[in-house]
């Protein structure tokens, strides 16, 4: 005799595992009632919006930070390549306009800071006194 077909056969083994998977909780569910309430595992304070604006202004500072010395990586490596290009337009040409990108890169980050200052001693009131 032949057993039955694809259907019979997935029905079985889905029986067998919601028989294990209830087998394998019924402790758990025993149990429920007699765990303990559980606590905060972490302590400490709460944080608050000058706690939020020191995190935030010192991440802004590194990249920052990080960006500027990019810029200057680019501009030094900008005139190396110049200085090495000697009567060759095109390696001149790349030179200056990695430069160019540098400085411009520098500029915007520098302005991104000034502006992320700005802002922050507007929100935390120091701007007025």
């Amino acid at each position: 005799m032949r057993k039955g077909g694809v259907n019979e056969v997935m029905t079985t083994k889905l029986a067998k595992a919601a028989a294990l998977t209830g087998a394998l909780l019924v402790p758990v569910l025993v149990f429920a009632q007699t765990l303990p309430t559980p606590t905060n595992p972490v302590g400490g304070t709460g944080w608050n919006l000058s706690t939020l604006q020191g995190w935030i202004m010192a991440v802004a500072q590194f990249l920052i930070a990080i960006s500027v010395i990019i810029a200057v990586i680019f501009i030094i490596w900008g005139g190396v390549a110049y200085m090495t290009a000697g009567a060759d337009e095109a390696k001149a040409t790349a030179a200056k306009s990695r430069i160019k990108n540098g400085v411009i890169g520098a500029i915007v980050v520098m302005g991104v800071g000034v502006i992320l200052a700005t802002a922050a001693s507007v929100l935390s009131g120091t701007i007025w006194s």
